[in-house]
């Protein structure tokens, strides 16, 4: 059997996988032998390799109808219904493993840790967090060892308002929960700059490649002029998404007698009038989807892009690689991921001195690209929907309503205490949210309870599209902020429409966010530096009628001639910026 195998092998091996194919198949034709479940599988696995999904299928269950106890097998089918687009189809197979039980954490564990890690994350992608929760659980507490476990576990928690998120009980110690808990999170976990610049790093050291040829040197020669600077964006974001809702129109008015600008991107085909705009502002628009990350970085650097904004950092779907080639020779992060990436091959992030001021920027790897006056664009032309009645969304005519709608998993148990407090003492008031699952929904309405604040004043809104969401604003009174995840789009939405926020700004980037949006409005009053000083600041607002009108009509008369929403403005001065970088001799990091 093995030299049959072998040669099967070899053949793959030289793509000539169609005669591995018929070498398996004529085996199964003759009576049935010892080793007829291994052929089928093997055939399986043959056609998954080349996308042969439906026979891939068969294959295996041909391999579990001889041996009904072929683990691997069993497992490769769900996989191969998974990649077929059939996910609740492949949590049925692998929970059948699970209940027969073909493994436990006794019998087969590495295979048992496998499934887990499979329901896991399938429930995940799916939005079942809880389930998800559970089954990334019990892995933990087989296996604790795990790190990528770890992160979507922590993160898991954090979706769900889970508190405290570093829960005992997994089997794993407190500090290597904090160690392995991924950038994303960790922005929402910690205001310690050191501790998000430790979690960057030790992401880039554990999942991005530095071990490949660079296209440019690492000190490149002055932009020499003469001709357009060739400027290139990097995303998988160019559709309905946060990012191309605010860079829109910094795409549409950069300069293309100066800039000759190209836009390169794995986004999803939507469809969406934005990413219509978006591809019609690019003076190039090339899609790298289907290349590797060194084909696509062949293909920026062939372009000759003297500078590369990526616009994804770490977060999910990000393709960090790419720069690792180094396919331009001065490259840039910025509004992706709200923090220091950690890559050396990243020479810049695009800020402003509230966002990092002097003394916080040892605690980035990039040097800050200093923009004058706020690090933010502002597409002036998002559409706002027709201004609904309160009854649509079950608001009170006659109450103070704060709101937030920032993604729950940057609510930490100290923001949301504080919110409560604020309610608590404002009697006439309600709190207005996002309500981003219903394990979050039930975990904090719970946790009001216990803090004297009743159900009823917490007020859930789904999710909505763009117009529509943006138009629900003009119904709230006070958008209240995240910390130490502040708002980003979510904040710059509701200062769009001129409803106030009140922020608290700390030291990393993530959490000084909204206080840069509210410094280029000139609205120091609605920016705190504790958390005492943010509650009593949102419990003066919401009671003292005179105040906040005076809060709310200088933000409307401020937001006229505000850099924030002045984008030709926005967009000269970033050009200016470019052309002094593109000038430099050598990159501030080398």
């Amino acid at each position: 059997m093995l030299n049959f195998i072998h040669e099967a092998e070899a053949l793959q091996n030289s793509g000539r996988w169609q005669e591995a194919v018929q070498m398996y198949q004529k085996a199964l034709a003759g009576a049935p032998g010892p080793h007829t479940h291994v052929y089928w599988f093997n055939l399986g696995v043959l056609y998954g390799q080349n996308n042969l999904a439906t026979d891939a299928e068969n294959a295996y269950r041909s391999a579990i109808y001889v041996k009904p106890d072929f683990i691997q097998a069993w497992f490769n089918l769900g996989a191969s219904v998974e990649r077929a687009g059939r996910k609740p189809h492949a949590i049925t197979i692998w929970q059948s493993m699970l209940d027969h039980p073909l493994v436990t954490r006794t019998k087969d564990v590495d295979m048992y840790i496998m499934v887990l890690n499979a329901m896991g994350r399938i429930h995940e992608e799916l939005r079942m967090f809880e389930k998800a929760e559970a089954f990334l659980l019990e892995s933990l507490q087989t296996q604790p060892d795990q790190p990528k476990v770890i992160q979507h576990w922590v993160h898991l928690r954090q979706k769900q308002c889970k508190w405290p998120v570093y829960a005992d009980g997994t089997g794993v110690d407190k500090g290597e929960l904090l160690k392995w808990t991924s950038p994303l999170a960790m922005l929402s976990a910690s205001d310690d700059p050191g501790m998000q610049l430790a979690t960057a790093i030790r992401f880039v050291q554990e999942k991005v490649n530095m071990r490949v040829p660079t296209f440019t040197s690492g000190n490149p020669l002055p932009f020499p002029g003469g001709r357009k600077l060739r400027l290139g964006f990097l995303s998988s974001d160019f559709c309905l998404h946060a990012v191309s809702l605010l860079t829109v129109e910094l795409f549409e008015l950069l300069d293309k007698s100066k800039f000759e600008v190209f836009g390169f991107c794995w986004s999803r085909e939507d469809g969406s009038d934005l990413r219509k705009r978006v591809i019609g502002a690019m003076d190039h628009h090339i899609r790298i989807a289907a290349m590797t990350d060194e084909e696509a970085a062949k293909c920026i650097h062939s372009h000759g892009i003297d500078v590369l904004v990526d616009l994804q950092g770490i977060t999910s779907g990000a393709r960090p690689d790419i720069l690792s080639y180094r396919p331009a020779p001065i490259q840039m992060t910025y509004l992706g991921f709200p923090g220091t990436t950690g890559h050396p091959c990243i020479d810049y992030v695009i800020a402003d001195k509230f966002l990092i001021p002097e003394h916080l920027k040892p605690f980035y790897t990039e040097e800050p690209f200093y923009m004058p006056e706020v690090f933010q664009c502002s597409d002036r032309q998002r559409p706002v929907g027709k201004t609904p009645d309160k009854a649509k969304y079950n608001l009170p005519e006659d109450k103070f309503i704060f709101c937030t709608f920032n993604n729950n998993y940057k609510f930490t148990p100290e923001i949301f205490q504080a919110w409560m407090r604020i309610v608590a003492a404002t009697p006439n008031s309600v709190f207005w949210l996002l309500e981003d699952n219903e394990w979050s929904k039930a975990s904090l309405i719970q946790e009001a309870a216990k803090l004297g604040v009743a159900a009823e004043r917490l007020i859930f809104a789904g999710r909505v599209a763009p117009e529509d969401y943006l138009a629900r604003y003009k119904l709230a009174d006070l958008f209240l902020d995240a910390y130490p995840f502040n708002g980003g789009t979510t904040a710059n939405d509701a200062l769009f429409v001129r409803l106030p926020v009140l922020t608290y700004s700390g030291r990393t980037f993530s959490s000084r966010m909204a206080g840069s949006l509210l410094n280029a409005l000139d609205m120091p009053e609605l920016i705190t530096f504790s958390l005492e000083d943010y509650e009593k600041r949102a419990i003066e607002l919401g009671t003292n009628k005179a105040y906040f009108e005076k809060v709310k009509k200088k933000l409307v008369r401020n937001a006229k001639t505000s850099p924030l929403f002045d984008m030709p403005r926005f967009v000269k001065n970033f050009e200016k910026e470019l052309f002094k970088v593109a000038t430099a001799i050598t990159h501030p990091n080398k």
